[in-house]
């Protein structure tokens, strides 16, 4: 069975150069002395904007003005603007005619408004894999929380089990990632797709990491909705989209009710009000709108398809080899995989070093090398703890548990890049994690609020 989220890109092919985004001559002090070029390797938490992006934006500034409702030049041309943002972000994820394109802050606003749009008494089907903005938003559901798959073809056949022992007749939802936020590893998307719809279920893909690295195609891979985050698609923080299908949208009551939700509002005798909503996306738009968000977000997506995906996936599977080979030299590291080291894959690679406690070891690389990667649990509490042998069902915190340097720590590090990551972030980091294994931290840390910092 073939994972059938990666485009098909030849081994030999050219790459491309990386793509301009900001910070990328941003220069940060060394704890050691001295200043160096910041590597930024952090990008499944927030990607680095676009210069393109925010060139755009920053054109578009001084014209803005609110949406919809505006008799006044500036307010008509942001209009147009955020409404045709809609049609851009349709066309990038290749959506169904009669799709609605919603914009949200985040993925997490996206799956939490879906969440709140559920059929009553649907149930939702989850693997502990997922990322908490796709695990944890279904409180109001019934529902099943799947094992952690180690393939591609079990994940669908854990998903066929439990669909099978279902209730056929009440409404269901597979809420399954495109792309882990821990390993990088590609799910089956396609695959799951197909089971759910065949036994009666719809499904919503949590395209975070696979969106701003591959093609995403709301009709090949037959999803019911999609959602993904601008701030992980090379634009900036605030804007998020939800795109799919309309009928629970449009049937459930708005997510946040107020101006722009509402078609029309009168009054009654008794002083309560009547109500209609709008059945557009406008209906779970309420509010004055985040025009800039949407905007930036539309034009991340036309830069990304102008750039040519083929050769942003090409660069991104170069740098991952880099990485990966790097990282087999030192035989203190161990790469966290769920799929196995063949498995397609995105540039997000976590690991754990041998005698280090994963928080002091982020801290060394940012102190003396000037690199940003991650520590923890990743928002992903119980896949993280599957991968390193540890209780899925313990409690922890989003940051690193309370553990002096050289103590063991059930948390991992993680180094994600992109189409912005050039050849020398990626060296550094490599000859980095080697030189640390081999010759330990050239300064002392302690903890303070449960993380690792140099001490002054």
């Amino acid at each position: 069975m073939s994972v059938s989220t990666v485009s098909a890109v030849s081994a030999d092919q050219s790459v491309c150069a990386p793509l301009p985004v900001l910070g990328r001559d941003v220069t940060v002090p060394l704890v050691t002395g001295g200043e160096v070029t910041y590597a930024a390797l952090d990008y499944a938490a927030s990607a680095p904007a676009l210069q393109r992006v925010w060139d755009d934006v920053a054109a578009y500034a001084p014209y803005y003005g609110s949406v919809h409702r505006g008799a006044g030049y500036l307010s008509q041309l942001s209009t147009d603007l955020f409404e045709n943002a809609r049609k851009t972000v349709a066309e990038f994820l290749d959506c169904r005619a009669v799709d609605q394109v919603v914009f949200t802050r985040s993925t997490t606003d996206s799956l939490n408004l879906l969440a709140r749009a559920l059929p009553a008494d649907c149930q939702v089907f989850v693997f502990e894999t997922e990322h908490h903005a796709s695990l944890l938003p279904w409180r109001d559901a019934r529902v099943t929380c799947l094992d952690a798959p180690r393939t591609p073809e079990r994940a669908v056949a854990t998903l066929e089990r439990a669909l099978a022992g279902r209730d056929p007749h009440g409404p269901a939802l597979v809420c399954v990632t495109g792309a882990s936020n821990v390993t990088g590893e590609l799910w089956p998307v396609r695959e799951l797709a197909a089971a759910a719809h065949a036994h009666g279920a719809r499904i919503v893909l949590d395209a975070a990491q696979l969106a701003p690295h591959h093609p995403v195609s709301v009709r090949d891979l037959d999803v019911d909705w999609v959602a993904f985050s601008g701030h992980k698609l090379y634009a900036p923080f605030g804007s998020g989209v939800l795109a799919g299908r309309a009928d629970w949208l449009r049937e459930a009551e708005p997510y946040l009710a107020g101006g722009g939700a509402s078609r029309t509002v009168a009054r009654r005798a008794d002083g309560s009000v009547d109500v209609s909503w709008h059945e557009s996306a406008a209906r779970h738009e309420a509010g004055s709108p985040n025009v800039i968000g949407a905007y930036a977000v539309a034009s991340a997506c036309t830069a990304l398809t102008e750039a040519g995906f083929d050769d942003l996936v090409a660069r991104e599977r170069y740098l991952i080899r880099k990485v990966r080979a790097g990282l087999a030299e030192v035989p203190e590291v161990r790469v966290l995989s769920l799929f196995g080291d063949d498995a397609p894959r995105v540039g997000v690679i976590s690991f754990v070093v041998a005698g280090w406690n994963s928080s002091h070891f982020a801290a060394a690389l940012s102190a003396e090398y000037g690199i940003g990667v991650r520590d923890g649990l990743f928002c992903a509490h119980p896949l993280v703890r599957t991968l390193l042998g540890g209780d899925p069902q313990s409690q922890g915190e989003c940051g690193a548990p309370e553990a002096a340097p050289g103590e063991k720590s059930l948390n991992a590090i993680r180094v994600s890049f992109g189409a912005g990551t050039p050849d020398e972030h990626v060296d550094r980091f490599v000859a980095a994690v080697r030189e640390l294994v081999r010759d330990g931290a050239k300064w002392t840390y302690r903890t303070e609020d449960g993380r690792c910092v140099p001490a002054v």
